[in-house]
């Protein structure tokens, strides 16, 4: 597998001059031309990429993902995830490309919390869609970074991180209004969720199938993990795996108050290898041991 471990070999495949910053680069698409290489066939990098495009077309991979490069405005990337990019087709278009490696972000608090912004693992036919003015505003952010980087001192990665985090900042509101606006085909999505979570531990052999994972069920939705549970926490104010341990108590409580299971035995049924480990969510969830919850019953 191919690595573009530096932005200065990244400029390179796209036939642009050397950056001013060996970390940071803001490329203008429209000076830019892929070069018939066979890195595209498959290559990962060391950095993190906010795209925001108008009229780019051409195919790409991204992880597990295909999707459309001209779907969307604004599409992010994550470092060391598998890409592929049909270079023949590819038409770069207008728009700016963002890329900061990784180590650009060490010793800063943006290093612990870019995590947290899950549309970089998301598919890009999750892309943002802007209005002019939402648009306009991310490019005064790139401009201001594009210039910053002409200055290298010590106070450039300060400056230019803050700048990345109100960029991110401003990408997160307008993910999230993406996801309300799209009430129908989220609806759907929610149903979906519940009947999985329904069948799940109504299974007679769910016991086999072990506790269930928030890999598992988004699989399962064809999502990614964090867009699924972002997805969940905008609408219903819980990710994936509150949603998982809600509906396991509420199947603990009810084998609990019905049956005269053992709580090893109701423990297996739910998935859990060990006992103890049910108990000690169950105390944490409820505030009662599973034997001082049945006795509240009795």
């Amino acid at each position: 597998m191919n690595t573009i471990s530096s932005i200065s070999a990244f400029h390179r495949l796209l036939s642009l001059p050397e950056p001013k910053h060996p970390l940071v680069s803001v490329i203008n698409l429209s000076e830019s031309i892929f070069l018939e290489d066979e890195v595209w066939k498959g290559f990962v990098n060391r950095f993190y990429c906010v795209a925001l495009k108008r009229d780019a077309k051409g195919k790409i991979r991204y992880g597990q993902q295909h999707y459309d490069y001209d779907k969307g405005v604004l599409s992010f990337t994550a470092p060391n995830q598998v890409q592929y990019l049909d270079w023949h087709n590819m038409e770069c278009g207008s728009g700016y490309l963002l890329i900061f490696h990784e180590d650009f972000l060490l010793k800063h608090p943006l290093a612990n919390t870019i995590s947290g912004f899950g549309f970089f693992s998301y598919a890009v036919n999750e892309a943002l869609h802007l209005s002019e003015d939402e648009e306009n505003n991310l490019i005064d952010i790139l401009h201001k970074i594009d210039k910053e980087c002409q200055y290298i001192d010590r106070h450039t990665q300060e400056i230019i991180l803050s700048q990345i985090d109100l960029l991110l900042s401003y990408s997160n509101r307008f993910y999230e209004r993406q996801f309300i606006t799209r009430k129908n085909n989220n609806h759907q999505l929610l149903v979906k969720f519940e009947r999985f979570l329904n069948h799940y531990f109504d299974d007679e052999q769910s016991a086999e199938k072990g506790l269930l994972t928030v890999h598992q069920i988004a699989e399962a939705m064809n999502l990614s993990p964090n867009y699924l549970s972002d997805l969940l926490r905008i609408h219903t104010g819980q990710n994936t795996q509150q949603h998982i341990h809600e509906k396991l108590i509420n199947k603990a409580k009810e084998k609990l108050s019905t049956t005269d299971l053992s709580v090893s035995e109701i423990a297996y049924i739910l998935g859990f290898e060990h006992s103890q480990s049910f108990s000690t969510l169950f105390k944490k969830k409820t505030k009662m041991s599973p034997l001082e919850f049945r006795q509240s019953f009795n």
